[in-house]
């Protein structure tokens, strides 16, 4: 199974309680916190070393960035490129993603970001393709609000596919470094794009060379009928938020039956559900942590703060103790959704804003794994094998130490089981995730102009 390790590059997991546990390191500011981590994951053979993002403090809550600063609730967000180079400096075969928009950032630069970060990592780049969807993001690139839902996913698709060239602009064997002839690299196998689309002009190439993967590796998350289609033709890992294994393994069959659909091979791309993991050395242990983090450390208004910020919505005009209505669900833009995968977890009972709240802000929101490093073993092994999923993307309690009682407890269990590996299968994350690198599609589209003067296309 594949195994990714959710990140944040800031103050909290994406649990926000998690600064206020007594074990949680706070030396988050610094390149060793990050590296720290990075070491317990190659060692645990993980995958990938994923990081998620957000352009803007929380501020949609009461119009204001207070609750957020005060609470903890997510105010922190650095810079992912410093980062990723830092954890690639102290590791060797771990895979290195990060998430980037295709709102507010521009296909130039995210490929060239992600064409040095594979070259200088040999070959360990993946990159989250996001569409922003929050007003405060918008407001600190120069827009008064975010676009619209297809809007998005229309700019998104273009965008893709620039990178996707860009990557491709240089052929694997342009360089030539003929120091007799003088000769650096071939001309007529380097190209320029000429793109001009609805929403970009890039005139091209990339100033980086092909890179070790050919590509690197492509993350997509959408949950919706659009973004599940956008996954299904660009991803080669799909992360998903599934409450329970039966909706995961629903969730699978369509999407892999979509990834189908767009003739890719079903078993190319990996569908991956998001999990909490609590693992103690006795189960009472392990529930004892459990409670803590659902009861103990999460400020109410840091929930609610983090509830407007998901659904771009202010909150700060509501009791926390008021039902969710119908109409209230009508009223905010991406509630619906949420709502529907509460109940999956509480049945049909009223639901409050704060339990809503909860769920996106506590270890409600996704299934929770939590006992021994046998039994959560046996839980993750029924998943997998109930084609639910590929594998699971780890969200931590707190940093390091969730990740390191996983690698300490869980890890072992899995491997006499032979659900993981037990040593990286080669150099770069293509190679380790059994995925083949992609043919350059620049170069099997390259045009000639022959002797006779007429322009040839080569398939």
């Amino acid at each position: 199974m594949t195994l990714v390790a959710f990140m944040q590059a800031g103050n909290v997991s994406v649990y926000s309680g998690s600064w206020r546990y007594p074990h949680a390191a706070q030396d988050f500011l610094s390149l060793d916190y990050y590296q720290r981590i990075a070491r317990v994951l190659e060692e645990g053979r993980f995958d990938l070393m994923f990081f998620d993002d957000r352009l803007a403090m929380p501020g949609i809550y009461g119009n204001s960035v207070d609750d957020a600063v005060r609470y903890g609730a997510r105010p922190i967000k650095l810079d992912l490129t410093a980062i990723l180079g830092a954890a690639a400096a102290v590791t060797q075969h771990l895979g290195l993603g990060a998430t980037y928009s295709t709102t507010y950032y521009q296909p130039f630069h995210v490929a060239r970001t992600f064409a040095s970060l594979d070259h200088l990592s040999g070959g360990r780049a993946a990159w989250n393709i996001v569409t922003s969807v929050n007003d405060a993001e918008a407001r600190n690139f120069g827009v008064d609000q975010h676009s619209e839902h297809d809007k998005r996913y229309d700019r998104a698709e273009e965008f893709v596919e620039v990178v996707a060239k860009l990557w491709d602009s240089w052929e694997d064997d342009a360089i030539v470094a003929d120091r007799a002839s003088g000769v650096f690299a071939d001309p007529a196998k380097v190209h320029k794009l000429d793109h001009h689309g609805e929403f970009f002009d890039v005139q091209g190439p990339l100033t980086v060379p092909r890179t070790p993967q050919g590509r690197p590796v492509l993350i997509q998350a959408g949950q919706s009928g659009r973004g599940r289609q956008f996954a299904a033709k660009w991803a080669d890992l799909i992360f998903t938020g599934d409450p329970s294994r039966t909706v995961a393994a629903e969730h699978y069959a369509d999407q892999k039956a979509i990834i189908a659909e767009n003739g890719r091979d079903t078993d190319s791309v990996r569908v991956l559900p998001m999990v909490y993991v609590i693992p103690g050395e006795t189960e009472q242990i392990a529930r004892e942590k459990e409670n803590i983090f659902l009861h103990e450390l999460v400020h109410p208004q840091a929930s609610l703060t983090l509830l407007s910020e998901v659904t771009n919505y202010d909150f700060s005009g509501h009791d926390l103790d008021e039902f969710v209505t119908d109409e209230l669900i009508d009223q905010v833009s991406g509630i619906r959704g949420l709502v529907q995968g509460v109940k999956r977890h509480i049945g049909d009972r009223e639901l409050t804003l704060r339990v809503l709240a909860n769920h996106r802000a506590t270890l409600l929101q996704g299934p929770r794994f939590v006992g021994t490093g046998a039994q959560i073993a046996e839980e993750m092994d029924q998943w997998f094998h109930s084609r639910s999923c590929d594998g699971f993307v780890i969200a931590a309690t707190h940093f390091p130490g969730a990740f390191e009682d996983f690698v300490r407890l869980v890890v072992p269990e899995l491997r006499t089981r032979g659900l993981v590996r037990e040593d990286y299968a080669g150099r770069t994350l293509r190679e380790n995730l059994g995925l083949a690198r992609p043919e350059n599609i620049m170069a099997t589209r390259r045009i000639d102009l022959t002797d006779a003067g007429k322009v040839v296309e080569h398939a």
